[in-house]
């Protein structure tokens, strides 16, 4: 029988900062090329993120940061999950299904409608989780910042 893990979830603190762009470097780099986008989110969190209305999140085993995932203020009804991550070590663990429903109580707590999200269909086992938690794929905006999404999803929260 495996051992279920204690997980906290937490909100951005300067002091996880590094954390936050340790994590998804590791995964962006062993899958993609790091993207301009990318080193701008990932090396200035608070001014981008926070800043502007958005939240980070970070599941925590113990003082050990397992996973973490972006809500980028995107419009007044709107915010991007983005820049989601979970350490190899602690996948498998249902962490990024707690990041998920962190995301979404956030956002219905700040009266937004929808949640959106930008991928790669390489990435299937995010895509899988995804469309657990009742994304959808839509229509894909060319206006991406990023070369490697092939797929564009959404959740709308007035029907979750």
């Amino acid at each position: 029988m495996s051992e279920v893990l204690e997980v906290r979830i937490v909100t951005f603190d300067q002091s996880l900062a590094k954390a936050f762009a340790d994590l998804n470097y590791e995964w962006i780099e062993r899958f993609f090329v790091v993207e301009k986008h990318d080193r701008e989110i990932l090396e200035r969190p608070k001014e981008l993120v926070i800043d502007r209305g958005g939240q980070i999140f970070f599941a925590m085993i113990g003082d050990q940061v397992a996973g973490t995932v972006a809500l980028i203020n995107a419009d007044s009804g709107s915010f991007e999950l983005a820049k989601m991550a979970v350490s190899p070590a602690f996948q498998g663990n249902g962490i990024g299904d707690r990041l998920i429903e962190a995301c979404v109580e956030h956002a219905e707590a700040s009266g937004k409608r929808r949640l959106f999200l930008l991928s790669n269909t390489k990435l299937r086992p995010a895509i899988i989780l995804y469309r657990k938690h009742g994304f959808t794929e839509t229509m894909l905006d060319e206006r991406s910042p990023y070369e490697r999404v092939d797929i564009c999803m959404e959740l709308d929260l007035a029907t979750h």
